[in-house]
């Protein structure tokens, strides 16, 4: 094939090789979605079991996300010096040692140990898994065979909360025995190892990206890679221009600066920045974490609050379909408003439900037609999420930086959604004990605020190269100072 021949003239062979290997790439996205959101089953058992208050609950929830923010940190400055597929078989390693530390988990400070050390697997695929699927496949398939990282994401949370309900529906609950005499609740975090280890065993038989290759000058390996994967493609294109990128990648890293007149960072960094804490601020992670909880705290029988959980994991994977479909053909910003509406409405009226929670025989309930209000509302919310704001944020940080910092600025987009995730992830506990109702209607304040800012701050970049960022948010006064130089 000489250059001139379109890359969608790629074998069907060829595609399903690629195919195969980005499903295989994803399954780092599987254990991020399983390991983040196992708890969720857990934490009344793991509450009563080591006497924690709702504090110390919280914190040993969210630990998780400090470890996947070191993880994400240094995930890919070791991807970039040891190879992608090393670090794959290393987040392996660690998601089977996190299982198996917390399922025999002794007391709340070794469980947070195992919870740390699961995070920086969770941080590692963050990192890798999306990078490697982007670097192995031809360009025409890269926008569809990224969106699989956010699509196994959801079915690791699906996988997690059925085979917690799973668990718990067979020990007759989360603390009741299992297995060998152990707890239910011990089992859901063991049932960990076995994706963990299917992971790590298919990240022995990867090829090693082709992108890591040719940064280590290993040109022959690197072309019999691309040979292996697309026999009737232009390889010598494809080297040159990763070459080439590679060669502005760390031209950027050299010039690229992040500083600007706006609080010390450049504006569109800040719309960057702002979009992530929007993203975890609404509370959507407070559903995936302690919907379990949540369920239970007013009236929900603790197999009825599962299968709610369950429930509402298969919603958030279909309505991540309908958001890949859609982003390209309708543009970001319409989606985003309108999910910042429907986040509004749901977590008010979420809030309005809660707020009318009375107290029966020492329990909460939701009296009369509150109760389907409430879990309509959650489910609403998360259709709105799903489909707007959850996948659509990664779409835009990965595409509104211009060239020169975009590395760096993601890195910080996503360190501040990490670090966003983990207060509200830890704060919720305590602000649910106080008052739910309360609690629901800051989200619905944060959800309203978000559509305001991102009609009034956030670019659209639909159809844009990635080359035409550069035009984004321009300095103030850009344009008059161009036209008098003139």
């Amino acid at each position: 094939m000489n250059a001139s021949t379109k890359p969608t003239d790629l074998a069907p062979g060829s595609n399903r090789k690629v195919i195969a290997l980005a499903v295989a790439g994803a399954l780092g996205g599987f254990l991020f979605g399983f390991d983040s959101s196992v708890i969720n089953g857990a934490v009344n058992a793991v509450q009563e079991e080591f006497g924690l208050n709702a504090t110390l609950t919280g914190f040993a929830v969210a630990c998780a996300l400090l470890g996947a923010a070191a993880g994400a940190f240094f995930g890919g400055r070791f991807a970039d010096r040891y190879g992608r597929i090393p670090m794959m078989v290393l987040g392996g390693v660690v998601f089977l040692v996190s299982s198996i530390g917390s399922g025999f988990a002794f007391g709340v400070v070794d469980l947070i140990i195992w919870r740390i050390i699961g995070g920086l697997g969770i941080g590692l695929a963050s990192v890798v898994a999306p990078a490697y699927i982007a670097e192995i496949s031809p360009r025409h398939m890269r926008g569809r065979l990224g969106s699989l990282q956010q699509l196994a994401i959801t079915l690791g949370i699906f996988t997690a909360l059925l085979s917690d309900a799973v668990f718990a529906e067979s020990a007759g609950g989360a603390a009741g025995e299992f297995w060998f005499g152990l707890e239910a609740w011990r089992w859901m975090f063991l049932a960990g190892a076995v994706p963990a280890v299917v992971y790590g065993g298919i990240a022995f038989i990867l090829p090693e990206s082709p992108r890591f290759l040719i940064l280590k000058d290993k040109e022959a390996d690197a072309r019999a890679v691309f040979t292996r994967l697309w026999p009737s493609g232009d390889v010598d294109r494809e080297i040159r221009d990763m070459r080439r990128s590679i060669e502005v990648d760390a031209r950027s890293q050299k010039s690229g600066s992040l500083r600007g007149s706006t609080f010390g960072l450049k504006p569109i960094v800040w719309v960057g920045i702002i979009l992530s804490v929007f993203q975890q601020f609404v509370g959507i992670n407070v559903i995936f974490y302690y919907s379990t909880t949540l369920w239970s705290a007013v009236g929900f029988e603790e197999s009825n609050s599962l299968t709610i959980s369950v429930i509402t994991s298969v919603t958030n994977i279909l309505v991540t379909l309908v958001a890949i479909a859609l982003v390209d053909r309708i543009g970001r910003r319409p989606i985003l408003l309108a999910g910042s509406i429907g986040m509004t409405v749901s977590l008010a009226t979420m809030a309005a439900a809660f707020s009318q929670s009375v107290t029966v025989d020492g329990a909460l309930s939701l009296p009369g037609a509150w109760a389907p209000i409430a879990l309509v509302a959650a489910n609403l919310f998360v259709i709105s999420f799903g489909a707007s704001w959850g996948p659509v944020v990664w779409v835009l940080l990965g595409e509104m930086f211009p060239n020169s910092i975009r590395a760096k600025a993601l890195g910080l987009a996503a360190a501040a959604q990490w670090i966003a995730n983990f207060l509200i992830t830890v704060s919720f506990p305590p602000m649910a004990d106080a008052s739910l109702p309360i609690t629901y209607a800051l989200y619905a304040l944060f959800a309203g605020l978000s559509f305001w800012f991102v009609l009034r701050k956030v670019p659209e970049t639909n159809g844009m190269s990635l080359e035409e960022a550069d035009t984004l948010l321009p300095p103030k006064n850009s344009a008059r100072k161009a036209t008098s130089a003139s």
